[in-house]
């Protein structure tokens, strides 16, 4: 009883202060936040992301191609703010972008040309055009009306009408000279005998004698020859009328546009393309004049498969101002928050028109590519993926440095119709993708494009140091926070636990969390309360109220399977001593909470070939990892109980009403001390619980969740009723990571909770039973009374119990053997 007594002194427990962290509110120099200093100057501090801002402003300044940035992090730790208050400050050093106009291309109607002009200035070209058409509609039929134009017209076509007629009384005047007249028939021209002005009928043609006849049938056929040589002299000749017309109508429409056209080129003469384009509509329109005529027949049928309307004939002479920077003063910084293929790179649109889609360069739709170009475009990555062709179209864009618009259907060679195929434009702009470290490292192992298209990667850390620095950093996060959203001032006290629950939520006492998303709805919340009680200020008691409240939003299921213990349907054991039984931890995870849950893990051992028998294992319940940690405890026991004889064996280990799968390998050690207590056949206390891996020598290793772990069991305990025989062992490298709440930390100060930082199994099962657990003496023994000494002897029992069953075997067979000699 002496050394059992000895033992229990064991590792002491842990103070209240290493179960808590407190932020020493005295420590700030203000009283509330609207005491600190104003917003930042430039982008706001990263809290803990200084390697991630690095990595962003070398994106920003290498202007090498394939230099594109890929921020990896959490979802809430501030990456797209960050990314984009840099991205806007180097913007604003940049000049704007230029703007970027489709045309007509009036060569090649399906190709639509692309003019880069400078920024600002496509709606002015714009409207330069539409006052051009506006002009042209009055100028030309005025051209078209003058005196000078309409007396040569006349002349033209007077000459014309007389070169026909002189042509055809010719042959009329050489038909009647030889007794032939030249009559319409419907067919056309004809040519009959005549006698005087009458056609000679056939009869009297009959009638008259043979050489008569025959000399009429020559004269005929001379004259039918000649009647058709003019005939088909006709066409050339209003052909050339034609001609003469068109020239005098560009000679007519010349002289009405050309002040027009001098006027728009020198307002464009810095711009040789711009200069070209309007030669070519100067063109187009002198081709085209009748187009501007009221009344023109002619012009209502040109343009067939574009889109009617008012202006429809003159569609062709607008500017599709694709990307206008007017009013801009840096380049363009574009978060596109729905990043499909269309939006992305643009789209041709189509109108319905007597049951047909028609389209023309009018219709082409900027994408986010063109609304970024010359600047930064920021997409999720996971939404970019998800949309078909989207990011395929990226990195071809990327590759290629130019704009296609293209339709799925058309890259895939699925549409044979004729559709628009719009002069690509330069592409030069740096793209950011903000997504999770997984969905990084799956780009970079499964597409060899990913790697050489974005070279850069900022990487967002989860927490960050808890030093003083960073503490300040925080509060004046939470100044400006308060600030910009008009919530009330927090004073000293609630800043202090805000940078508690920074804490808590990594786990961590000597690091803060750097998810800035739940820590502004805490200030959020906690501005909420402040506000229900009347205060002024946000306190310490509202922030707590906070985030009481927000745990109790979602703590139903934690209440239900606290209930079910307290009423005994899931037995866990928190007072007396048991023979290989002990309370182990689990962490369950709904959600956006974690809560501890206890449970009981039982042992059985027996004479057997070494076997340890994970029951989930066996089951499938439980996974690769916790099968690994059962394997290590294995290795743990043979090599240390036997490493010169098999061990002669058979272990069960389960967890009990357990209905679900086991992951993970915290609770290794207390499957071993479980073990350990049925091989030692020595009882463990049921007021204590356990948490932590094990290493094949024994130690004790660090595990995860170990507040919320420590937390469970303390709410068992305190519901049965509190003695001071309650506590959790716990790994010793898990101390920093104590921010246990409140009420614990409480419970401990009187004596009636214990937290015990365990190094070692030895350790462990000195706590657990009393009992010591001894060392090797030089001779290799456990000393006598120790818990090492009893599981030796026990398999040392099934050792030699193994050695008895097998021992008449071999000694009969060699009776048998000398019987028969």
């Amino acid at each position: 009883m002496s050394k059992r007594r000895k033992a229990e002194k064991g590792p002491a427990p842990l103070p209240p202060s290493a179960l808590y962290r407190v932020c020493d509110s005295a420590r700030f120099d203000f009283a509330t936040t609207a005491d600190l200093p104003g917003d930042f100057d430039g982008p706001a501090p990263a809290l803990g992301q200084e390697r991630a801002v690095e990595a962003i402003r070398f994106a920003i300044g290498m202007r090498h191609r394939g230099f594109n940035l890929f921020a990896l992090g959490a979802e809430g730790t501030g990456r797209r703010s960050l990314i984009l208050d840099h991205l806007r400050e180097a913007a604003a050093a940049r000049p704007p972008a230029d703007d970027w106009v489709y045309v007509e291309n009036f060569a090649a109607t399906a190709r639509p040309r692309a003019l880069r002009l400078p920024a600002g200035r496509g709606r002015a070209l714009e409207r330069d055009m539409a006052h051009l058409v506006e002009e042209l509609g009055h100028a030309l039929p005025a051209a078209f009306e003058a005196e000078d134009y309409r007396a040569r017209r006349q002349m033209v076509e007077s000459e014309a009408k007389q070169q026909r007629e002189a042509a055809f009384s010719a042959i009329q005047e050489d038909a009647e000279a030889h007794g032939i007249a030249l009559v319409r028939t419907p067919g056309g021209l004809g040519l009959a005998p005549s006698k005087g002005d009458e056609v000679l009928p056939p009869d009297e043609f009959k009638q008259l004698p043979d050489e008569v006849q025959a000399r009429l049938r020559a004269e005929m056929e001379r004259l039918q020859e000649r009647l058709e040589a003019t005939i088909k002299q006709v066409p050339r000749w209003d052909r050339d009328a034609r001609a003469r017309l068109r020239e005098l109508e560009r000679e007519a429409v010349g002289r009405a546009i050309v002040h027009l056209m001098d006027d728009l080129r020198r307002a464009w003469v810095d711009l040789p393309e711009v200069g070209a384009y309007l030669d070519d509509v100067a063109r187009d329109v002198a081709l085209n004049a009748q187009d501007f005529l009221p009344e023109s027949e002619e012009g209502e049928h040109r343009g067939e498969g574009r889109p009617r309307g008012p202006d429809g004939r003159f569609r062709r002479y607008r500017v599709n101002v694709l990307v206008c920077r007017e009013g801009e003063t840096g380049a363009p910084v574009v978060m596109e928050t729905y990043p499909t293929q269309p939006n992305l790179i643009g789209r041709v649109e189509h109108i319905a028109q007597y049951g047909t889609l028609i389209t023309d360069f009018n219709l082409i739709k900027a994408g986010s590519l063109h609304r970024a170009n010359g600047g930064y475009l920021v997409m999720d990555a996971l939404k970019l993926l998800m949309h078909p062709f989207a990011w395929e179209d990226l990195k071809r864009a990327l590759r290629d440095h130019e704009i296609r618009i293209e339709s799925p259907g058309q890259a895939m060679g699925l549409i044979s119709t004729l559709s628009l195929e719009p002069q690509p434009i330069p592409l030069d702009l740096k793209v950011v993708l903000v997504g999770d470290p997984m969905l990084y490292y799956l780009l970079s192992h499964n597409d060899p494009e990913f790697g050489e298209l974005f070279k850069v990667s900022a990487d967002f850390d989860w927490h960050m140091e808890r030093s003083e620095t960073n503490t300040a950093l925080l509060a004046r996060s939470v100044a400006a926070l308060a600030r910009k959203e008009g919530l009330r001032p927090l004073d000293r006290g609630a800043v202090a636990r805000i940078v508690e629950q920074a804490s808590r939520e990594v786990a961590d006492s000597t690091r803060l969390s750097t998810h800035m998303a739940s820590l502004a709805d805490l200030v959020r919340e906690a501005d909420y309360w402040a506000g229900d009680a009347g205060a002024q200020t946000v306190a310490a008691s509202h922030v707590e109220r906070a985030v009481a409240a927000s745990i109790r939003r979602l703590d139903r299921v934690r209440d239900n399977v606290q209930d079910e213990m307290l009423s005994g349907t899931v037995h866990i054991a928190t007072d007396g001593e048991a023979v290989g039984q002990i309370n182990g931890l689990a962490v369950l995870e709904l959600g956006r909470f974690s809560f501890g849950r206890p449970t009981r893990v039982t042992a059985r051992v027996r004479f057997g070939k070494g076997d340890v028998v994970d029951i989930e294992r066996e089951v499938l319940l439980g996974g690769p990892i916790h099968g690994k940690g059962v394997m290590i405890l294995s290795s743990f026991l043979a090599s240390r109980y036997a490493t010169e004889l098999p061990l002669a064996l058979s272990a069960t280990l389960v967890f009990e009403q357990s209905y679900g799968g086991i992951e993970g390998d915290s609770a290794s050690s207390t499957e071993l001390y479980a073990l350990l207590s049925a091989l030692a056949d020595l009882p463990i206390r049921q007021g204590l619980a356990v948490t932590g891996s094990i290493d094949q020598f024994g130690r004790v290793q660090a595990i995860g969740g170990v507040n919320e772990k420590i937390e469970g069991f303390f709410d068992l305990c305190r519901a049965r009723g509190l003695d001071g025989s309650h506590g959790v062992l716990i790994p010793a490298a898990n101390v920093p990571h104590l921010m246990l709440r409140k009420d614990v930390v409480e419970a401990a100060e009187a004596g009636l909770f214990a937290v015990y930082p365990v190094e070692s199994v030895d350790q462990g099962m000195a706590l657990l039973t009393g009992y010591p657990a001894g060392e090797r003496d030089a001779e290799g023994k456990f000393p006598s009374g120790s818990i090492n000494r009893r599981v030796a002897a026990r398999l040392g029992a099934f050792m030699r119990r193994a050695e008895d069953l097998a021992m008449p075997r071999l000694s009969g067979g060699l009776g048998r053997n000398g019987g028969g000699g």
